[in-house]
């Protein structure tokens, strides 16, 4: 029992330094929200051919901006995405920027076709010309593949800017760009990407739940003890009554 509590508060620990780091993302989250926009050299590492290095944990959710010509030939559809309840597209565009490295921009959301999810959807065209943009640094999604070709588009299922930095022909930064703001203004048959915080109420309930366990279990440890030890008792009591109790002594039969 004792082990047992011991492995329950690990799992607390462990719970608590889960809160611990969704808490710190939400506040990110919460001050990218009205912070000013950074240059976006000044935040993630350099682009590089093939994908560039991924940014440290702490640029997730920064604000920046940049300013190049969207490249449409080299769209990206990610397939799948959930907005509203409905599933559909999210649209990246590489942003061409002046050194020729380039800047991957989730220009937003868009419905599946009347055809299905497999059909192409409407993907409004970027403006052309020179484009300022202004969004959220997001990182590489998790267990992020190669760039598909699913019905004549360009599709992944999860995004990794790595993994489509190297179908491009040019250098690329290692995170993506949530689109916030654009000049000129986005079209509007775009939805917009929501960003939800992380559940960190959640692991600070399982901290409460683990820990309790742990001290109801060291407490049911002490009470059977303690039980135990009050049985014991009353049965060596109940033993030496008997040994010690006096036997009737046996008639003795006169001498014939």
């Amino acid at each position: 029992m004792a082990a047992a509590a011991a492995v329950m508060v690990g799992l607390g620990l462990w719970q608590l330094d889960r809160y611990q780091t969704r808490t710190a993302i939400n506040e990110r989250i919460t001050q990218a929200a009205s912070a000013a926009p950074a240059p976006v050299a000044d935040v993630l590492p350099a682009p590089r051919a093939g994908g560039g290095a991924a940014p440290a944990a702490g640029a997730a959710w920064t604000r920046v901006t940049a300013t190049g010509v969207y490249d449409p030939t080299h769209e990206i559809l990610a397939r799948g995405r959930t907005v509203a309840g409905r599933v559909g597209f999210e649209v990246l565009t590489p942003l061409r920027l002046a050194d020729g490295s380039a800047l991957l921009v989730d220009r937003g959301w868009v419905p599946p076709a009347p055809g299905g999810a497999s059909a192409h959807p409407d993907v409004p065209s970027p403006p052309t010309g020179e484009v300022t943009v202004v969004g959220r640094v997001h990182l590489d999604e998790s267990r992020a593949g190669p760039v598909e070709t699913v019905a004549g588009t360009r599709q992944v299922r999860r995004i990794g800017a790595g993994q489509i930095g190297g179908a491009l022909p040019y250098p690329v930064y290692g995170a993506y760009v949530l689109l916030d703001e654009q000049t000129p203004p986005a079209d509007a048959r775009f939805s917009p990407i929501p960003v939800s915080l992380e559940r960190a109420w959640q692991n600070a309930g399982y901290v409460v739940q683990w820990w309790m366990f742990a001290a109801f279990t060291l407490f049911g440890f002490v009470w059977l003890a303690r039980r135990e030890a009050r049985q014991r008792g009353g049965f060596d009591r109940e033993v030496n009554h008997l040994t010690g109790a006096r036997l009737p002594e046996a008639p003795v039969s006169p001498a014939l």
